[in-house]
């Protein structure tokens, strides 16, 4: 299980946020991280109702991880993929390769979305000085 937070864009905005608050509270009540990273927002000028949807999502994943104590930290998706992929122009497909190397995992993370999470965490790491190899 990669614990990917899914929602029905059936549901109201409201329901979707409150689905993803609860569920990031959980991961964190359960885990108990001193760190959560995630990717800086940016907006998109050809998807504004997208970036729009992510600043809701966001929000309320900042939102659980102040009540839970936990840092954030916001990376810059350029900074993630020169991390892990030594090319801030990485694509996808690059990301998912980078990030199956560095973790020794047998098979490509996937969706996409895992890879990215993942790489995000690998940054994380090495940005309080850890060594990614």
């Amino acid at each position: 299980d990669s614990g990917v937070i899914s929602t029905s864009a059936d549901l109201p905005l409201e329901t979707r946020i409150h689905w993803i608050y609860d569920a990031v509270r959980r991961v964190l009540e359960a885990h108990t991280p001193t760190m959560l990273v995630l990717e800086d927002l940016y907006a998109e000028y050809r998807f504004p109702r997208t970036a729009l949807l992510m600043a809701h999502a966001r929000g309320v994943i900042c939102l659980a991880a102040r009540q839970c104590d936990v840092t954030v930290l916001a990376l810059a998706p350029a900074e993630v993929k020169r991390a892990v992929a030594a090319n801030g122009a990485a694509s996808k497909h690059q990301v998912q390769h980078s990030v199956r190397r560095l973790l020794k995992l047998e098979a490509l993370p996937t969706p996409s979305h895992v890879a990215d999470a993942l790489a995000l965490a690998l940054t994380g790491f090495s940005r309080l000085g850890g060594r990614l190899t």
